[in-house]
């Protein structure tokens, strides 16, 4: 029996639905009406297919995890029930908390156009599991992977997505060291705790040909060690290590596309990417013998490697101005929180690593 990746999965996407809810999160106030007075109000004057058609999907995939996760855990008869019944709660409160936002507004048809999108995911789910599809997943994954992969496949599932949010080194994920900083300096105005704040001598210079080859070389590496640690057989690993490439290079793409216009998808691509996408692959490949454990080891290596040099490069002026843009939400209406994925996906993933070397046994 594995530990199915729809739970965690379904909770990443619950705390994506409560962020984009209830953004930007401020000016908090009350206008003296019950939080649930929304419920008897008539149908609103203005509305858009969009609207009602975004309302649906939004919680779709959330009624498909959260059914998929029943019926992985053998509440496959309550399934569609226990699904709808879930989303349902958290669009209530969801929506009762908008009437405390100005920037929100609760609605009743919001609130039964997203239990209906959860009941039609949960619908699709329980039918993938009738026609098979679910026990055919089952055995792809015994084949695949080992029966622990659950963390390291949601962490492979949310990389691309990471790489949507533009980044001043192509696959260059985890870059804080200048924001932390500005935060803390901010936070810390007027104090003083401004005094204890250690302070560069120096401003960040933008990285050399050499050290860019670098990042990209390793933000190509690190998920192909990530995938190692839990894929069985090299042919498999091989496989997988293609796709890596693949996903980021077009992730990458999409995100130049969005940010700079669809002419300059591939501005990036410049002759250090190409040689640290190859160097990348020429490594994965090489490693592809390597015991899990050894695998995990690797990556914290290349984990600390990578930040620490990421970390080195300021972003450009004109970098800086497009992710204000970005930030805004004018590319893709995610309120900002495909950025968070890419400032923490690599510190989630040395957690999980760091997990795995030293708590969990792992096996070959």
């Amino acid at each position: 029996m594995h530990k199915t990746s729809a739970w965690p999965l379904a909770l990443v996407y619950a705390g994506l639905i409560v962020y984009a809810s209830l953004y930007p999160f401020t000016d908090w106030r009350d206008v003296g009406l019950a939080p649930w007075a929304y419920l008897r109000a008539p149908w609103p004057r203005y509305w858009t297919g969009f609207d009602l058609v975004s309302n649906v999907l939004g919680y779709t995939p959330l009624g498909f995890l959260l059914a998929l996760s029943a019926l992985r855990t053998r509440r496959g008869r309550w399934a569609v029930g226990l699904a709808t019944l879930a989303a349902g709660l958290l669009s209530l409160v969801m929506e009762c908390l908008q009437s405390y936002l100005p920037a929100r507004v609760p609605s009743n048809v919001d609130l039964g156009l997203n239990v209906l999108g959860a009941w039609l995911g949960a619908v699709v789910a329980t039918l993938l599991e009738k026609w098979g599809a679910i026990d055919r997943w089952s055995r792809f994954r015994s084949r695949w992977f080992l029966p622990d992969a659950r963390g390291a496949l949601v962490l492979l599932a949310l990389w691309p997505l990471a790489l949507l949010f533009p980044a001043a080194v192509p696959l260059g994920l985890g870059q804080v060291f200048e924001r932390l900083e500005a935060a803390l300096a901010e936070r810390l105005q007027d104090t003083p705790f401004l005094e204890w704040l250690p302070v560069r001598d120096l401003d960040l210079e933008p990285l050399v040909p050499g050290a860019e080859l670098a990042c990209v070389m390793l933000g190509v590496l690190i998920p192909c060690l990530l995938g190692f640690c839990v894929i069985r057989g090299t042919a498999h690993r091989t496989l997988f290590a293609g796709a890596v490439v693949l996903a980021g290079v077009g992730a990458t793409a999409l995100s130049a596309a969005m940010s700079y216009g669809p002419a300059h998808a591939w501005a990036w691509l410049g002759l250090p990417v190409q040689v640290g996408l190859g160097a990348g692959g020429v490594l994965a490949l090489m490693l592809l013998p390597v015991p899990s454990r050894v695998s995990a080891a690797l990556m914290l290596l290349a984990l600390g490697i990578y930040l620490s040099v990421l970390n080195q490069a300021p972003a450009s002026a004109y970098f800086s101005q497009t992710l204000q843009t970005w930030e805004q939400g004018r590319f893709i209406r995610f309120h900002g929180l495909v950025q968070w994925l890419g400032w923490l996906w690599p510190y989630a993933a040395l957690l999980y690593v760091l997990t795995r070397v030293w708590v969990q046994p792992v096996k070959n």
